[in-house]
């Protein structure tokens, strides 16, 4: 797995955004905000500045992705709808995702890009203040509805609490667990799953360099 990583990365910092990303003076995302006290995304709204004023928290530190949707890929791979991820990313999730599905893996969804504050600690009004991963096009959700995200759970049990997508069922066809053939190709491709992140939160759709 490291040596996947580490080869990975060799390839981000390879190139800048600048020669990937379009041509455009402008970074503009539309973002939400996770609430942990309604549980629900609130503030939405459209970001639009100068690509030279970028804030430190809008470049992803391990990649140099942003959440600028100018630097964001559209990967349309039928019968799958279309998903946006990085540029840097975009060849190593298309070969990945163009694999499993020609071999009949069962990918039902997935999720890519969508910019929204859902990690680090909450404000006063309950308001979560860093960007997660998908903000950057760095992580995908695959099959959502079939592996859900889960808090309260160090180990897989009946005191997980199920927090967004649908109840995991490994064994059925899309579900994922560590044997998934789904599962080996993207860690073969230097990402980790969700689903083996230490801590309280099991995310069995998930997939990011990080885990998380």
């Amino acid at each position: 797995m490291k040596t996947a990583i580490a080869t990975f990365l060799v390839f981000l910092v390879s190139g800048s955004l600048a020669e990937t990303r379009q041509a455009s003076p402008d970074c503009t995302y539309e973002m939400k905000i996770w609430n942990v006290n309604t549980g629900s995304s609130v503030n939405q709204k459209i970001i639009r500045h100068s690509y030279n004023d970028l804030k430190t928290e809008e470049v992803d530190p391990l990649t140099g992705c942003t959440v600028c949707s100018e630097d964001q890929t559209l990967i349309d791979i039928p019968p799958l709808k279309p998903f946006t991820v990085c540029s840097k990313i975009a060849p190593q999730v298309r070969d990945a995702v163009t694999s499993l599905t020609k071999s009949g893996m069962p990918i039902h969804a997935i999720v890519g890009y969508h910019v929204i504050k859902s990690r680090g600690a909450a404000d006063g009004n309950g308001n979560r203040t860093g960007f997660s991963n998908h903000s950057f096009g760095t992580a995908i959700d695959i099959n959502p509805e079939l592996n859900g995200l889960y808090d309260n759970c160090v180990v897989f049990g009946p005191q997980c609490r199920l927090l967004r997508g649908g109840e995991w069922r490994p064994g059925l066809p899309g579900a994922l667990d560590k044997n998934s053939e789904i599962v080996k190709t993207f860690k073969k491709a230097g990402f980790q799953w969700g689903g083996e992140i230490a801590g309280k939160q099991k995310d069995f759709m998930h997939f990011s360099l990080t885990g998380y």
